[in-house]
């Protein structure tokens, strides 16, 4: 056995101190004793990946979900590990492989050595031809091996050096001062001796304008795909470990991980890093303080551009002598110091927060998360990174062989629909043609194949302004539509109809993406707009839709303020990317309004399955987890047997949840105190009579709940009518006796504060006592208290759902996919797939909301659902295993009133 190899297996980093748990002959670690649901969830997980499976598992929020996920993945990972070693040790010490005779062979050798059936040997080959490719694979692999150790040995050496001392910081800081130092001082004599010199250019140019245009292009057919990397990033670059990937939906959910990570048994050993936007990453001062989001990627690309163009082109005289002035470059892009963070990002467990102060000290944290990828076990990112190709590949994630896990997927299928749906609007499209000038002012320097791409997209422009009813020549905002309204249309019909079915779409896009001609459109806008082409910039600005309401609010919660536009070429390189789309899975919508600025061309993705088929043929395992993923149905059959996951490959988990069968009383109530029948359908919800039964319903639960209670409504609006229609009859008053009243806003940034106010509201009357018991909030399913926000204990007593929160069916989006569901995913015997998904689309959303109360083991709550269609057994199977095994139907208002009284009473002993 290799002698560090040895040391690596008897000093095993995998050792816990804290409590192990073993669980069918496996040893999970963990901190303490784990609930019987926690155990069978890890048991569950730990087999799905050692399989390679698809799994879809819910478990409750409150139930230690993070914690089940991290000690149950990462004992997998440990053993895996492990047992990978052990069979490279083996291997190495033998120095052959063994024959590949199918038995008793190690799984990461069979996958290494297999021949796929692209390269299987002709038929009737001679012995010793076949043995001599073998010895050859055999020895190629034992080499491969070897490499792969001296890697590993010498990052665990790195790491150990640098846990043990922190002086290699102050040596790197000192490097880069000096460096800097040295840069600074060549510059200024390039600039001495170029000062009497002459450049020799065929037009005269400003001083920095080189850079805008466009490079020779060549497509990948015409040249070879050679791929120039710098010596110095070609020592970051490392092999890419089996690991995990974890995704969540928003930053806060990821650190909320890492912090369960940084808690846990693995906390101290396992290697992770957190990948985040530049928004979130950046620490280039003068690049963060841009406008908006775009601004800072194009600029922090730029910056890179340059670096990387200065090296690759070194030898080009020509450009040496047209550039008067050096390329900027990143001062945080710095080879030494990426290497130091990458180290210091491995060596122990930092959330975003820890990452961006390390790298303050003089390396860029977004650049050093990418370059610690290949190295870590664990890498935490948004599942918009993951789930989108070109952010993924931009990214550097590699997903062959490795482990996803998508968190808080209750949403997923919406958010891969919208991540690969785009929309331009005409004033887009007359901006873009407009900037497209820059073709003119650059001709002479520019090649024949930029011409005819840019020619192709100006072409484009104009076929796209056409089909929606306007010239491309005159001002969007001062023309009008003689035809308005929606239309729908196949690809292939919107490409015959624009008459543009004789482009290579597929060629466009890549020339776009390799000539980033759209963020040097965008540099030739912001130079000359406000130098020499101020009527031009006029021209543009004279394009941007104009603003006749009401001043814009204040942005909201982690939107940027965008004052200045983007480059609109930018949206429009999306939508074309979005045509080349098959036909049958996707729509083009158009949207003629009244004027041409306002109208729009958008795409809709119909199948999610086609991008999310590449993760799972990619992966080695794949885990869709959340508290809540009832409709399981809608996961099975419209992503993940789409993509190519076959049934006996899909595992599905549910467990209860940790608190006693009686701290939950979840209520259907068919009728009201007057007996009127609730059915809060679109058309009778809006009655008077309605409303007030609804009023009536919570002054009596208002009577009996003590503390919080949070009644969710279908929507903004309704919400608003009814508390208007409350208001003039009285019964707001009324209400108001017994609990202070709330109202969800609409605005992100002021939920902080009615959540605080809400809560101390409470506080104070269950300290003071008196008529006024608590709080009530009036909010919104699918708004923003609808998910993620916790009611736990006294700001949770009761939950009411009023109606079912259906979709609206008019929506062309919507009934587009209802036909398409219904074409694609036909069930004899069964409800149409269109009518299900309405369906699947209500319950989520009611799920959701109603999941808010119950978070930990020793809380308890009443959930009442205000509608006589929630009794419908095919509705009562959508909902939560651990609610649906409770929920109770009462026909009748006074025996729900009844059970409501008594619940409340035990639990609180309140009279």
């Amino acid at each position: 056995m290799v002698p560090f190899l040895e040391d690596l297996l008897k000093d095993d980093k995998w050792m816990m101190t804290d409590k192990t748990q073993k669980i069918g002959g496996i040893h999970f670690p963990f901190p303490f004793t784990p609930y019987s649901i926690q155990k069978d969830f890890m048991a569950e997980l730990y087999q799905v990946l050692e399989a390679g499976k698809t799994g879809i598992f819910e478990n409750p929020t409150g139930t230690g979900k993070s914690l089940s996920l991290i000690c149950g993945a990462l004992t997998w990972l440990r053993d895996f590990e492990q047992k990978k070693h052990q069979e490279e040790a083996q291997l190495l010490e033998t120095g052959t492989a063994p024959l590949n005779d199918g038995k008793d062979q190690p799984p990461f050798i069979s996958s290494s050595c297999q021949e796929s059936p692209d390269t299987l040997r002709p038929a009737g080959e001679p012995d010793w031809v076949t043995q001599f490719v073998q010895k050859k694979e055999e020895r190629d692999l034992v080499d491969r091996l070897k490499k792969e150790q001296i890697r590993r040995k010498r990052r665990e050496e790195r790491l150990l050096q640098l846990r043990h001392s922190t002086q290699l910081k102050y040596a790197a800081k000192r490097e880069r001062l000096e460096e800097e130092e040295t840069k600074r001082l060549l510059r200024l004599s390039k600039d001495i001796l170029a000062a009497g010199a002459e450049a020799e250019l065929p037009e005269q140019l400003a001083s920095g304008e080189e850079e805008l245009v466009l490079s020779e292009y060549e497509s990948d057919e015409e040249k070879g795909t050679a791929n120039r990397l710098e010596e110095d990033e070609d020592d970051l670059e490392e092999e890419h470990v089996t690991k995990i990937y974890y995704c969540s939906r928003t930053h806060s959910q990821l650190a909320q991980f890492v912090h369960e990570v940084q808690k846990s048994p693995f906390g101290k050993d396992t290697r992770l890093v957190s990948l985040g936007s530049r928004q979130t990453l950046y620490i280039n001062k003068d690049v963060r303080n841009l406008a908006s989001v775009q601004l800072i990627n194009d600029r922090c690309v730029e910056l890179q551009r340059g670096r990387h163009e200065s090296k690759s082109r070194a030898e080009d005289e020509v450009l040496k002598r047209r550039r008067k002035e050096p390329q900027a470059a990143c001062p945080f892009y710095h080879h030494m110091q990426l290497q130091l963070l990458r180290d210091e990002v491995l060596l122990e467990v930092k959330d975003i927060e820890q990452l961006v102060t390390l790298g303050e000290a003089g390396a860029c944290p977004y650049y050093g998360s990418r370059f610690a990828i290949p190295a870590a076990q664990v890498v935490v990112l948004p599942y918009q990174m993951l789930l989108h190709t070109a952010t993924r590949q931009a990214a550097g994630i590699r997903l062959q062989g490795q482990v996803v896990v998508i968190d808080e997927a209750h949403n997923l299928i919406d958010t891969i629909t919208g991540i690969h749906s785009t929309e331009v609007s005409g004033a887009q499209l007359c901006q873009a043609h407009s900037q497209l000038l820059y073709m003119e002012r650059y001709r002479k320097r520019l090649k024949a194949k930029n011409l005819m791409y840019i020619k192709q997209i100006l072409y484009l422009l104009e076929k796209f302004v056409t089909v929606l009813g306007g010239n491309i020549k005159q001002n969007p905002n001062t023309q009008s539509l003689s035809q308005t309204g929606t239309e729908l249309k196949t690809i292939n019909d919107f490409l015959f109809q624009s008459q543009i079915d004789n482009i290579n779409l597929f060629k466009v896009r890549r020339y776009c993406e390799k000539s980033m001609v759209s963020r040097k459109l965008f540099g030739f806008t912001e130079r000359w707009g406000a130098v020499r082409l101020a009527g031009f910039q006029h021209f543009l600005q004279s394009l941007e839709p104009t603003r006749t309401e009401a001043p814009a609010a204040p942005a909201e919660d982690g939107e940027a303020i965008a004052l200045r536009p983007a480059s609109p070429l930018m949206h429009i390189e999306g939508f074309l990317a979005a045509l080349t789309t098959a036909n049958q899975d996707g729509r083009v919508i158009l949207s003629c309004q009244g004027s041409l600025s306002q109208s729009s061309l958008k795409f809709l993705l119909l199948n999610p399955a086609v991008p999310f088929a590449q993760v799972v043929k990619e992966c080695r395992a794949v885990v869709i987890t959340g508290g809540t993923m009832q409709p399981v149905s809608q996961f099975r059959e419209q992503l993940l047997a789409c993509a190519g996951v076959a049934a006996e490959r899909l595992v599905e988990f549910s467990c209860g949840h940790v608190i006693p069968p009686d701290n939950i009383l979840p209520l259907v109530i068919c009728t009201g105190p007057s007996n009127q029948q609730l059915e809060f359908t679109y058309l009778k919800r809006e009655l008077p009579h309605m409303m007030d039964e609804t009023g009536r319903i919570l002054c009596n639960l208002c009577n009996v709940v003590p503390e919080g209670v949070i009644c969710f409504f279908p929507s903004y609006e309704y919400q608003r009518q009814v508390h208007a229609h409350w208001d003039k009859s009285g019964l707001l008053a009324r209400l108001a006796v017994r609990k202070k009243i709330f109202q969800e806003p609409k605005r992100a940034s002021q939920v902080d504060q009615v959540l605080t106010e809400y809560s101390k509201c409470i506080q104070c009357h269950v300290q003071a006592g008196g008529m006024v018991t608590g709080a009530l909030l009036l909010s919104v399913v699918g708004g923003k208290m609808s998910e993620g926000i916790n009611f736990s204990d006294n700001l949770g007593r009761c939950v009411v759902m009023v109606g079912m929160p259906y979709p609206n069916i008019k929506s062309p989006e919507l009934r587009e996919k209802m036909a398409y569901l219904d074409q694609t995913l036909p069930t004899p015997g069964q409800p149409s797939p269109g009518k299900a998904l309405v369906e699947n689309l209500c319950m989520k959303a009611v799920n959701q909301s109603i999941g808010r109360a119950i978070r930990h083991q020793k809380d308890f709550a009443s959930i009442v659902l205000l509608d006589q269609r929630y009794a419908r057994p095919p509705v009562l199977a959508k909902l939560p295993t651990w609610i649906r095994d409770r929920v109770e139907v009462k026909a009748t208002f006074g025996p729900a009133f009844a059970a409501l009284q008594k619940f409340h009473y035990q639990k609180s002993g309140l009279s």
